[in-house]
């Protein structure tokens, strides 16, 4: 194995065993998942925080990518759908890793959080340049908004269905994919009211404030 596959290797079963423990899990565990030694983590990342970080950046690109790769390639029809969903089971250990990130709280997290912000925020604006995404009077509040929700309907739907110990990261997001692409795909073209007198009012206060 070269070096550069050891380290992708370990890389990838780092942040499944994240993922699956959080991020107390011990070197010595993420060395048995990825079937290499401690020694041998220790030589490609420096430590446990070395390699927090670099599957923090992975995550990460792996997330923009993703969106990415949505807003070229919509859903267009039952097979794209199901092609897509697909990818996001296989995607479940970086969500599930994200949204450990955010449990855990603390200066990793928030940093976590505003690079996904600043990623979303680059993202949609690919989107509305495309033609496929409405412009927004704040883009960047929408992007802040964006990750808020997404981040947060996951954590709640985590809570009313809390999957057992141990279990498979795409199954969990695969299920969670099942009960909520119905209202978030409705929601997100439709929105829910009929008119501007909400967003008038609003922007009206706002602009009272100044």
């Amino acid at each position: 194995m070269s070096d550069l596959t050891a380290r992708a290797t370990v890389r990838d079963s780092a942040i499944a065993v994240f993922a699956r423990d959080g991020f107390s899990a011990s070197v010595r565990t993420i060395a048995e998942a990825a079937g290499v030694s401690p020694g041998l983590v220790i030589h490609h990342f420096g430590s446990k925080d070395g390699l927090r970080a670099e599957c923090d950046t992975h995550v990460l690109e792996q997330t923009r990518n993703r969106n990415l790769a949505s807003l070229r390639d919509p859903v267009g029809d039952a097979v794209s759908l199901d092609h897509q969903l697909a990818d996001l089971a296989d995607a479940g250990p970086s969500l599930m890793y994200l949204l450990r990130s955010v449990q855990q709280g603390g200066d990793l997290a928030r940093t976590f959080i505003e690079r996904l912000v600043a990623d979303t925020e680059r993202s949609m604006a690919v989107g509305v340049a495309a033609g496929r995404i409405r412009p927004s009077l704040d883009e960047a509040a929408r992007a802040r908004y964006l990750v808020a929700q997404s981040i947060g309907a996951m954590l709640v739907d985590l809570a009313v269905h809390p999957p057992p110990d141990h279990a498979d990261s795409a199954a969990i997001v695969a299920a969670y994919a099942q009960r909520t692409m119905l209202p978030a795909a409705e929601y997100a073209t439709h929105g829910v009211l009929t008119d501007t007198t909400v967003l008038d009012a609003v922007v009206a206060y706002r602009g009272s404030e100044r």
